[in-house]
């Protein structure tokens, strides 16, 4: 007689450690509403910038950039191997990024709303793949990434044949270990890439300046700026804690895991309170969401969500296979985001594949200890010298007037304001698109125009317009002002809207 082999439930610890016993239908719930959520405001965000950033007359026109895609491969099919986007085969033209995007958020919407389904999710990458493919400059953030790979987890979360909120069968374990997976990865490259680069980082002082010179600060930054060094200093270590060690307590036990995912959460909540760092946060809570198990949940969900849950049946075999699938998949792409994620030379918020299905993140690894803005000004004077009256254009959310509030934007971006931020710590030389932003000013153009708060000059353009970088710091917070600023020079001296301005916009490729 043939010795018979020992299934699993031979192994009462390992089956409890891998979490047969437990559900998961609140946790694919909570997962899906948050998704919805951040990919409403991804795709708010579209419909108020995607026509001035990528239109047809946008500072990086989205038309010229599928041309020369286009022209180097060959054709659409061969392109879509590098950058696969529904604007391949349909013209980006300003109603068709708008109509998509306007698609993309009603579906988002309808995902926050409760609906449940992998048809949806799908229309959901592929539209939000479409424009990162053709968002150049403006959408090569990790957090793009980032949603990509968390949706395309949620397709093969939801039913093909249902759009109800709680399906008829579980989720698969597998998919639970995906998402614990993602957060490893998004933890611990964050923290390695922060080890490995600044030094602040280690010797506990980056939070002295870093709210000060992040991006976009928030209401609260400048109050969390002013707490003592001693605070800042266990902020870094609770960064490190967060990043580096409870990552690993994802693959421990049911409690372990619950503790290190609410250790992880908060650690991300903080981050909401203290900035505007688009969306990023709010989907890194996402997966980490599969900290948890559904007897976790239920003490905190209503009593008909815990009955509607408890109604699903075992998932179906083709299901479980389909995640096996998927499983193999993410393994096989996941090892040169880890090489990557161990080498000295991590890449930060780096893809692997064209479809961004497993990536590399981190963020901050290094950080600034002064802020830089610029100051975009114009002037209707013949002479720009000395006497010439100028006025600013204000944005709205990135730092210009001393006197203005700090903004909640957080999560959605402002991303030609995020991007001055970056444009500060550069040379005109470096940035060409800020040049064309310059030239269409010059010609008070309807599109970029829109970016803007306050235009001091309407629909009469300035005669000049020129670029001036100040020093800004925190004034304390007993002052009426929020900022303290000081003039440093030309960033970029004043232009007219001449055929030397011109000829500059020919060569840069812009069509003017």
């Amino acid at each position: 007689m043939e010795e018979e082999i020992p299934s699993v439930r031979a192994f009462p610890r390992f089956e409890a450690w891998l979490g047969r016993d437990e559900r998961f239908e609140l946790v694919r719930f909570a997962i899906l509403r948050l998704l919805g959520f951040v990919y409403s405001a991804a795709f708010v965000s579209l419909v108020w910038q995607v026509v001035p950033l990528v239109g047809e007359r946008g500072i990086l026109p989205a038309n010229t950039h599928v041309a020369q895609l286009l022209a180097q491969t060959g054709g659409p099919l061969r392109a879509a191997a590098y950058e696969p986007s529904l604007f391949l085969w349909i013209e980006p033209t300003d109603a068709a990024l708008l109509a998509v995007a306007l698609v993309g958020l009603v579906l988002s919407v309808s995902v926050m709303l409760g609906v449940t389904n992998a048809l949806v999710f799908a229309a959901l990458w592929i539209s939000y793949r479409s424009f990162v493919a053709v968002g150049q400059l403006w959408y090569g953030y990790g957090w793009e990434l980032l949603l990509l790979e968390t949706g395309f987890l949620a397709i093969f979360t939801s039913p093909l044949r249902s759009v109800h909120p709680f399906p008829r069968t579980r989720v698969p374990l597998g998919l639970v270990w995906l998402y614990r997976w993602l957060s490893f990865r998004i933890m611990l490259g964050a923290g390695l890439i922060k080890l490995r680069g600044d030094s602040c980082w280690r010797d506990l002082t980056c939070l002295d300046f870093h709210f000060e010179t992040q991006p976009i600060p928030g209401p609260l930054s400048r109050v969390f700026h002013e707490l003592p060094h001693w605070m800042h200093a266990g902020g870094v270590l609770f960064n490190h804690v967060a990043e580096l060690i409870l990552p690993f307590c994802l693959f421990l036990p049911r409690r372990a895991r619950a503790w290190a995912g609410a250790g992880m959460i908060a650690f991300q909540l903080t981050l909401i309170a203290s900035g505007n760092l688009s969306f990023l946060n709010w989907l890194t809570i996402v997966p980490l969401l599969a900290s948890f198990d559904d007897r976790m949940l239920a003490r905190i969900v209503p009593r008909r969500l815990r009955v509607l849950a408890e109604r699903a049946e075992p998932p179906r075999a083709r299901h479980v296979h389909l995640v096996a699938g998927v499983a193999a998949l993410i393994a096989l792409l996941s090892v040169s985001p880890v090489v990557n994620m161990v080498s000295r030379r991590q890449q930060m918020n780096a893809a692997f594949d064209s479809l961004m299905l497993v990536n590399s993140y981190g963020a901050f690894g290094s950080v600034g200890r002064e802020r830089r803005e610029l100051i975009i000004e114009g002037t209707r004077d013949a002479d720009p010298g000395p006497l010439a009256k100028w006025q600013a254009y204000e944005l709205p959310f990135k730092p210009g007037d001393p006197m203005r509030s700090l903004p909640l934007i957080s999560p959605m971006q402002p991303r030609l304001d995020w991007q001055l931020w970056f444009a500060a710590m550069a040379s005109a030389e470096d940035e060409p698109w800020l040049l064309h932003v310059v030239w269409q000013l010059l010609h008070a153009d309807k599109g970029v125009r829109k970016l803007f708060a306050y235009d001091p000059f309407g629909n009469e353009p300035p005669r000049y317009i020129r670029i001036m970088r100040y020093r800004y710091r925190f004034a304390p917070l007993s002052s009426d002002a929020v900022w303290r600023r000081e003039l440093e020079g030309y960033w970029l001296p004043p232009l007219p809207a001449d055929d030397i301005l011109r000829d500059a916009m020919h060569q840069l490729g812009y069509a003017e």
